[in-house]
């Protein structure tokens, strides 16, 4: 959402992160590169995740969000783990500092919208981290569908148990981001999801085959676990007219095109960019809170793809039908 209401924040921005874990740690070490930018500090009751962080970026470590707005902050992001995204956000609007809040938006979707709302309200921005988007393969992949008739997307995350993980299985963690780029590339809804999940080694869901449809009548589908020994991120786009495929990790994107009744057909490079796709994330939420400008990923976005994420955690399989008639497809409520 845009920031309407509120005045346009001054050049120099005085920017705090909350949460000092891995993600957090990596917004104060990018912020603390930007110009125009006075990073204030990091926050995090854990003595020893601020001095890392604080280490890392050369800044401030603050044990409570209540010593970091004393210092007086313009703009946030919050890294904390994602149960304690709801009461952080809404106290630092309830402050009228814009905020950008890490992926998923919040534990659940009610919250989200609290959230949301909370922020229209205040005129302030809200932008949903959902870093994917700029990766510079992503933004390649994009470029080269646009205005493409497009029919099918698949998209592989997957990879070792993560160490670090917390309460949330692969849907919640890796699946989300791949929802956003589904609506992204389409620029349309949602309609259908078709879920199998298994937890094979973890308590929650660690293998997910998610089937989905679009309003737009486009089938996607994502294959996502945490038991690959490596990790592996891809993209491919099937359209009318070419054939996209992207490597999110190593960033290498082709497109097939011309093709003839004889099977052949033309293939390219295409040109992918070198950008840190956190870098690039956090330049155009300061842009939107400089300007009063939409962010890239607004909040109703956010809390849209962490909609369909809990419709797949919601949704259960079904044995095969024999001699019954199979049901549908669960439908999102609209």
């Amino acid at each position: 959402m845009s920031s309407k209401g509120s005045q346009p924040a001054k050049a120099g921005l005085r920017v705090g992160v909350i949460g000092a874990g891995v993600m957090g740690s990596n917004h104060a070490r990018v912020l603390s590169g930007l110009p125009g930018i006075s990073l204030v500090g990091i926050v995090d009751p854990s003595p020893a995740h601020r001095a890392r962080a604080t280490e890392l970026a050369g800044c401030q470590g603050f044990e409570t969000i209540e010593q970091l707005f004393a210092e007086g902050v313009d703009a946030v992001t919050i890294a904390a783990p994602t149960h304690l995204h709801h009461e952080v956000a809404l106290a630092c609007i309830a402050k009228n500092i814009h905020v950008l809040v890490e992926k998923p938006i919040a534990s659940t979707v009610a919250e989200g919208r609290e959230i949301v709302a909370a922020a229209q309200k205040a005129g302030v921005t809200l932008m949903v981290g959902h870093v994917e988007r700029f990766n510079p393969a992503v933004a390649a992949v994009k470029q080269a569908i646009a205005g493409e008739d497009i029919l099918s997307i698949a998209i592989t995350r997957v990879g070792p148990f993560p160490p670090r993980m917390s309460n949330v299985g692969v849907v919640i963690d890796l699946a989300v981001h791949d929802i956003d780029l589904i609506r992204w590339f389409t620029e349309s809804d949602i309609v259908e999801v078709q879920p199998q999940l298994s937890s094979a080694v973890a308590e929650r869901e660690d293998i997910a085959l998610l089937q989905f449809r679009t309003a737009s009548g486009v089938l996607a589908h994502i294959n996502t676990n945490w038991l690959t020994p490596f990790k592996a991120r891809s993209v491919t786009v099937a359209t009318r007219g070419k054939y996209v495929m992207g490597d999110l990790l190593t960033r290498q994107v082709t497109e097939c095109f011309g093709f003839k009744p004889d099977g052949s057909y033309s293939m390219r490079h295409l040109p992918v960019g070198h950008d840190e796709p956190l870098r690039a994330e956090l330049i155009a939420f300061l842009k939107a809170v400089r300007h009063g400008e939409t962010p890239a990923v607004t909040g109703d976005e956010g809390v849209a793809s962490l909609e369909i994420a809990t419709q797949c955690l919601e949704t259960p399989s079904r044995p095969a039908a024999t001699s019954a008639a199979l049901k549908g497809p669960r439908r999102v409520a609209g």
